[in-house]
């Protein structure tokens, strides 16, 4: 079931999430989150955290307030500092994903990291995708001189 944004365009709820196990890199990745979530005018409707990366995602209590939030429509996607804070590899952070968008959400990862199979093009291509996935869509540095 898709979550409909309370704001229209632009106004995208979503929940920054992170998990570490020093205070230093939690706050790290929540401001890491917010800014990325701030740079797509997206509304960050909460953040949770949890400290012991060890335990498993499904039974920390605060992923568990994120998926609750989703499930009540509170958010339409997960911002996370690094896919680290989710899973252990990058199979587990695509998997969740695939798992949220099948709840109707969505995943983002705010660390900017790039993989060294992709090309900048590719990976650019893919974060419009997402971002107009989510709702969101760049504004373009393109004008037409010879129109009014």
């Amino acid at each position: 079931m898709p979550n409909n944004p309370s704001g229209g365009l632009g106004h995208v709820p979503v929940a920054v999430y992170s998990c570490a196990a020093a205070s230093t890199a939690l706050s790290e990745g929540e401001e890491r989150g917010r800014y990325y979530a701030d740079a797509r005018h997206w509304h960050v409707a909460g953040v949770w955290s949890d400290s012991d990366p060890a335990r498993p995602l499904m039974e920390r209590p605060g992923w568990q307030a994120v998926t609750a939030a989703l499930s009540a429509g509170m958010i339409r996607g997960v911002v996370v500092g690094g896919p680290t804070h989710v899973g252990s590899d990058a199979a587990q952070f695509a998997a969740l994903g695939v798992l949220l968008r099948d709840r109707g959400g969505f995943l983002a990862d705010a660390s900017n990291r790039t993989t060294g199979r992709r090309t900048p093009g590719q990976v650019r291509r893919r974060r419009d995708i997402a971002d107009a996935a989510s709702g969101w869509f760049a504004q373009t540095d393109r004008h037409d001189e010879g129109g009014s």
